[in-house]
């Protein structure tokens, strides 16, 4: 980072910084406002409950909202059609990876909102701050990658739903349009105050637990495999196919854009950070927060997955097909007569369940998939709107802004839908979930980066233990996403494939190469330092007004 771009920097921290205030009664000084504005236009207050002083029920439903506006990823169409296939490829026998999948994901997800809460920052705004120009736009366009990836996912997801429900009156390149007018209309919602928007979050996860735990209901799988699934780690008599299902379970449940959108949400709370007291409240507040809006997630995945395994587990297409035949569905040439083990994706899990179950089946299924659709949709405007106003300082309008990533997410889906067939369109799947497995690492690496360095989170920087165990984490969901990726790239069978993803490789890996050195010298191992390390801002920060002023612990603090 040039010199001329730290005096940039240490000109915006003089102005950014926020006045400070002296009173009569108080003779240490009190932030008076917060260095930089959040996205939302309000602030919910935390209330006081001094009876409660350990926990209170008050303070937990305040900082209530963003958790679950975060485990929405976690219930994306992406995710739906992967646990459909995780039950009808391995049964009950792959639950015990969505477990572990998802508790990873919250411990993951704890380091993002701690971030957001201790410096006032969300991930994006401090990868802008901390990164140099290069490392910055190339974050910036991987993240921003993800997105459209996940974009496209939730289009899809919509438009499919929007079929089953008309019972193929809307086309899929009819449900795709409406999917872009139906994003514009959500977003006045947030217009009617934040705590309507997080209700509204709050419904359609409702709307995603009644609709699937029905088929749950309806089907009601046996409760003694589905605990031992859940519980025991092993997979026996298990092949490539259901590795591969386990490998794109972890994919799909731990999104990278979620980890810039929980590190900004956690913003929309009124904590005043220049009192460790109320800071290491909002942290104890938000991951119990997030832990029950995970739980919450988790069931509902449960649902999908058991009620798969235990209906179509072992199935072969010739099977579906005659049920379908015999119950006069007129979807039943989707399922082609032969004894191949059933493969099924979003849209032919409504068709058979339809088939084996009935109409009201079909249209649950496709209702959940609607509501998973369109809540992940507004995320991803949200996550979008950080992550741009984060990496590049642009305040443009979040109509602009979602106009010209959808209309890139968009563009591809339509095509697709208008000249080929469902096949086709729900096939786009894997390929997003390969994409989006891509980017974890410039989402992950940098939250551990940040999150370890005492000059950014003060007394709140994670202990050796998080460091630790932070750093393995990251690892193995990286290593397990980057087999993925392998296995998905040799399925293609070309030779131009092979070539054009071992040249992309090597760029690829050395970018994240770099990220993972300067995390390691964030997370101590000292001897890496080198050349500019400390001008990028790895062991100090002068630019930032993060804590460096906290207050001592005070009780009587106003907030």
């Amino acid at each position: 980072m040039s010199d001329q771009n730290y005096q940039q920097l240490d000109d915006l921290s003089v102005e950014s910084r926020p006045k400070r205030i002296l009173s009569d009664d108080s003779p240490e000084p009190v932030v008076d406002a917060e260095p930089f504005a959040t996205y939302f236009d309000e602030k919910i207050p935390i209330p006081e409950d001094e009876t409660h002083s350990w926990f209170s029920f008050r303070k937990l439903w305040a900082f209530t909202g963003p958790g679950f506006l975060m485990s929405i990823a976690y219930l994306d169409p992406g995710n739906i059609e992967s646990d459909l296939q995780s039950g009808s490829v391995a049964g009950f026998k792959l639950l015990w990876v969505l477990l572990a999948a998802t508790i990873i994901g919250l411990l993951l997800q704890r380091l993002a909102a701690r971030l957001g809460v201790v410096t006032g920052l969300h991930l994006a705004e401090m990868c802008n701050r901390q990164y140099p120009k290069v490392p910055r736009i190339a974050l910036w366009l991987m993240v921003e990658l993800a997105i459209i990836g996940s974009d496209m996912q939730e289009v899809i997801g919509s438009a499919i739903a929007l079929n089953l429900l008309s019972a193929g009156v809307i086309p899929l390149w009819g449900g795709v349009l409406i999917t872009i007018i139906d994003t514009f209309f959500f977003l006045f919602l947030d217009k009617y105050g934040l705590r309507k928007l997080e209700a509204f979050f709050g419904f359609l996860i409702t709307v995603m637990a009644l609709t699937f735990g029905y088929e749950y209901i309806r089907v009601s799988p046996n409760q003694g495999e589905l605990l031992k699934g859940m519980f025991f780690p092993y997979c026996k008599d298990c092949g490539a196919p259901q590795l591969e299902q386990a490998v794109g379970i972890v994919g799909a449940v731990i999104m990278p854009h979620n980890m810039y959108l929980h590190s900004a949400l956690v913003k929309s709370r009124d904590i005043n950070r220049a009192n460790k007291k109320e800071v290491r409240e909002a942290n104890k507040y938000f991951f119990i927060e997030s832990t029950i809006a995970l739980f919450v997630s988790f069931l509902i995945n449960v649902f999908v997955v058991a009620v798969f395994a235990e209906s179509f587990y072992g199935k072969t297409n010739q099977e579906v097909f005659y049920e379908c035949l015999n119950k006069s569905s007129p979807q039943s040439n989707l399922f082609p007569n032969n004894t191949d083990p059933l493969h099924v994706d979003i849209f032919k899990g409504g068709v058979v369940l339809g088939c084996f179950f009935g109409a009201p089946a079909l249209y649950i299924w496709a209702v959940g998939i609607l509501a998973a659709g369109q809540s992940s949709t507004m995320t991803g405007t949200y996550s979008g709107q950080f992550v741009m106003e984060g990496f590049l300082n642009l305040k443009w309008s979040r109509f602009a802004r979602v106009f010209l990533t959808r209309s890139i997410a968009i563009t591809p889906t339509l095509l697709v839908a208008i000249f080929k067939d469902v096949e086709h369109l729900t096939g786009m799947n894997d390929f997003l979930n390969v994409l989006q497995s891509l980017q974890l690492p410039f989402a992950l690496i940098p939250v551990l980066t940040f999150t370890s360095l005492p000059s950014v989170m003060s007394d709140f920087a994670n202990g050796i233990g998080w460091k630790i165990a932070g750093g393995i984490l990251i690892l193995v969901v990286c290593s397990i996403n980057m087999y993925f990726v392998v296995v998905y790239v040799s399925a293609l069978g070309h030779i131009a494939y092979y070539v054009g993803a071992a040249v992309l490789s090597v760029a690829y890996l050395c970018f994240v190469a770099y990220l993972t050195w300067q995390c390691l010298v964030a997370l101590g191992l000292s001897f890496l330092q080198c050349g500019q390390t400390y001008n990028l801002g790895l062991t100090g920060c002068p630019e930032l007004f993060i804590l460096q002023n906290m207050e001592m612990e005070n009780p009587t603090s106003p907030r």
